[in-house]
C-alpha cells in the first residue's frame, strides 16, 4: 500500500485515517496543513497510511473472523512494513515514532501503540474508540484478542508494561458535541490507570464536534505544545 510523506525531517508521525477515508484525507481535509509549520519546522515528518476498514470492519459482508484476520495483517504491515520503512526515511534504526489518528483512526493508533511500545513511544488519539466488540457480534480469537486494545492491555505484564509506563507518552483527546463519544474516553482511561499507566485524558468542550475542524485544532495544539518537540 502507497506511503505519503511530509517533511524531510524531525520526528516520524505516522498518522492513521478515519473510517472510510483513505491516506490521502489527511490532505483534503486540511489536517496536515494544520501542522504544515511543525513540519517546516523539522519538529516531525508525517507519515499517512491507509488501513483496511472498508475490506474489514466496515463491510457488513466480511464476517468478523475474516475481519480479525485482515486486522492482523494490517497491523504486521503496520509493524512490519511501515515503520522499517520509517526509520530508513529518517536514517535512524531505533526510532520510536508517534502514532496519531482521529475516531476510527484513534483506534488503530491505539491498537499499535500498545501492541508494540518497542515501535511506538507517543499516541495521540482524538474522537476514537478502543473495542471493537460492536463489530465483532460476539465473535473472538487470537486475532480479535490480540488487535483489541480494550481486551489485552488489561493483561499486559512484563518488560511490555514497563516500557509503556516509563517511556511513553498516551494522550486521549474527544470532544463532548454532536457526534462525540467521550464516555469510550473515558472508559479506556480508567482501563489505563488501573494497570498503573500514567496518561492525559483530555476532554474538550460541549461546543467540539466530531469533525475536521476538531482534529485539526487537536493535532496543532499537541505537536505545538504538548509533545515536548
Amino acid at each position: 500500500m502507497p506511503i505519503v510523506r511530509y517533511g524531510h525531517w524531525g520526528k516520524p508521525l505516522i498518522l492513521f485515517p478515519t473510517a472510510g477515508s483513505d491516506l490521502f484525507d489527511a490532505e483534503r481535509f486540511l489536517l496536515v496543513h494544520s501542522v504544515q509549520k511543525h513540519i517546516e519546522a523539522g519538529k516531525i515528518t508525517v507519515f499517512s497510511i491507509n488501513t483496511v476498514n472498508t475490506m474489514s470492519w466496515m463491510d457488513e459482508k466480511v464476517s468478523p473472523r475474516e475481519s480479525a484476520r485482515r486486522q492482523q495483517l494490517y497491523a504486521g504491515y503496520v509493524e512490519e512494513e511501515v515503520m522499517p520503512h520509517v526509520r530508513r526515511v529518517v536514517e535512524n534504526d531505533s526510532a520510536r515514532a508517534i502514532v496519531a489518528g482521529a475516531s476510527f483512526g484513534g483506534f488503530h493508533a491505539t491498537n499499535e501503540f500498545f501492541r508494540r511500545p518497542d515501535l511506538f513511544d507517543t499516541l495521540v488519539a482524538m474522537s476514537g474508540f478502543f473495542d471493537l466488540s460492536s463489530f465483532a457480534d460476539g465473535y473472538s480469537d487470537d486475532n480479535l484478542y490480540f488487535n483489541n486494545p480494550s481486551w489485552f492491555v488489561p493483561r499486559m505484564n512484563g518488560a511490555t508494561l514497563e516500557l509503556i509506563r516509563n517511556h511513553s507518552q498516551i494522550h486521549i483527546l474527544s470532544g463532548q458535541g454532536a457526534y462525540e463519544k467521550p464516555e469510550a474516553s473515558r472508559r479506556f482511561s480508567q482501563l489505563l490507570w488501573d494497570k498503573g499507566i500514567w496518561h492525559n485524558l483530555d476532554l474538550w468542550g460541549h461546543d467540539v464536534k466530531h469533525d475536521w475542524p476538531t482534529w485539526r485544532s487537536m493535532l496543532d495544539h499537541y505537536v505545538d505544545a504538548r509533545l515536548g518537540l
